[in-house]
């Protein structure tokens, strides 16, 4: 059985490409890191004043289309949720992230990059216990017809549900417990995926300026533009599975508990932990043993079984 131990990356990988929201292409090295550090972002073109960013719920900018961190100072990075999905997959609890710019490259729109770079050299297991967050008892925020919910749970557990009118994508939904890997042969490939009505909307803002067909699944109506179409007939629900984990993982350690989105995003995944720390009664911090930890994301993953699509 897995020892309940914190794991950082065996080396470090590096990353590079453009942002959703466009701009030069930004490089990004993950390091590893000692126990306890955590997750942390360094921009190394901030030269003057506090350049690290860490990655937790209390440091999120709300803000339309992706996670964005900002710390005290201002100082901000951007599209964060699908490396840090990739890291919660992974197993990775300490990492120190080298970023040369405000926002972290969308690459082919999934996790699968980060995943393989990851997995190319293994992890580090640390000499630290792991912690879990573990819910109690329910928490649950809503906005419009929107709602997200954590529930006591054995394990580590996401269930979503959307409904869109565009017929490429209609209602799906999907539910995983996260074990043995599951977030990498289910998840991790999975694209974000927009209209293209919202494309054309967005764009004329100023925003989205790095989306492409290449790195996002684009809709219009029952057709689907990107080419090759979607990876999984779901593809749409599994990829709102991954940026739920994502943004979960801003907690700060493992939650162990059953999240339930229906029609969520970003914004409202992080308002729902910002419920779940103002309750007291709602949470508890556990050091794990070895059964607990097997529970946990990463467990029994095997570089073979990551999709060959990225």
């Amino acid at each position: 059985m897995r020892q309940a131990v914190q794991n950082t990356l065996k080396a470090s990988v590096a990353f590079e490409g453009v942002g959703l929201h466009g701009g030069a292409p930004a490089r990004i090295v993950l390091h590893p890191a000692p126990a306890g550090y955590g997750i942390r972002f360094h921009r190394t073109d901030i030269k003057v004043g506090n350049a690290v960013v860490i990655a937790r719920w209390d440091q999120v900018e709300r803000v339309p289309l992706c996670t964005r961190l900002v710390n005290a100072a201002g100082v901000s990075v951007s599209t964060v949720e699908h490396l840090m999905a990739a890291l919660a997959g992974c197993g990775i609890h300490n990492a120190r992230i080298e970023i040369d710019g405000p926002e972290v490259p969308i690459l082919d729109g999934s996790a699968a990059p980060f995943v393989r770079g990851i997995m190319r050299h293994g992890l580090r297991p640390l000499p630290a216990r792991v912690e879990v967050i573990e819910v109690l008892r329910p928490v649950s925020v809503s906005h419009g017809d929107a709602r997200a919910s954590l529930l006591p749970y054995p394990g580590v557990r996401i269930d979503f549900e959307i409904d869109f009118e565009d017929a490429a994508i209609g209602r799906q939904r999907r539910g995983l417990d996260l074990r043995n890997g599951a977030f990498v042969r289910k998840l991790c490939d999975s694209r974000t995926f927009c209209r293209q009505a919202d494309v054309d909307a967005m764009q004329a803002q100023g925003l989205a300026l790095g989306g492409t067909l290449e790195n996002a699944v684009v809709v219009d109506g029952a057709k689907v533009l990107s080419p090759g179409g979607f990876r999984h007939p779901d593809e749409a629900v599994r990829h709102k599975m991954l940026d739920a984990l994502g943004d979960l993982a801003l907690a700060g350690a493992p939650i162990l508990g059953r999240y339930v989105g229906e029609k969520a995003g970003h914004a409202l995944t992080n308002l729902l932990l910002h419920e779940l720390f103002s309750r007291k009664d709602a949470w508890r911090r556990v050091t794990c043993d070895p059964r607990t930890a097997a529970t946990l994301p990463g467990v029994g993953l095997v570089a073979e079984e990551i999709p060959e699509v990225a």
